[in-house]
């Protein structure tokens, strides 16, 4: 089993940055994906970022998010970020955090969520 713990979210106004940590304990594998997804109300979840281990970086393709949304971690302290800059009130969303443990020929791979932590821009 895998445990995300997401931290960092909050209120902010406009034009503000925040810095949201996802740190995943437990079976995490030596090889792993982890990302973030975000969640407004009435909306589908979608992605915004993901790394892997070896520090490859996958972003998502709305246009709204480009540029200022920058993934990280951290491997010795299982640790994922999500640096967001000139947040915007359309930012507002719950963010959630996951880990995808790949297949292996000794792993039949997996993937698991954090709870979800709120982030809400508004002036």
């Amino acid at each position: 089993q895998v445990q995300l713990v997401e931290s960092g979210g909050g209120l902010v106004q406009p034009g503000d940055s925040l810095r949201l940590s996802c740190a995943a304990s437990g079976n995490t594998g030596s090889m792993n994906i982890m990302g973030w997804h975000r969640q407004a109300p009435g909306k589908q979840r979608e992605l915004v970022a993901s790394i892997a281990t070896g520090g490859s970086t996958r972003y998502t393709d709305s246009d709204s998010m480009k540029g200022r949304f920058t993934i990280s971690r951290d491997n010795a302290k299982n640790t994922a970020y999500l640096q967001m800059n000139g947040l915007e009130p359309e930012d507002t969303a719950v963010y959630y955090c996951n880990l995808v443990r790949p297949f292996s020929p000794d792993d039949p791979g997996a993937e698991y969520w954090g709870q979800g932590i709120q982030v809400t821009v508004s002036s």
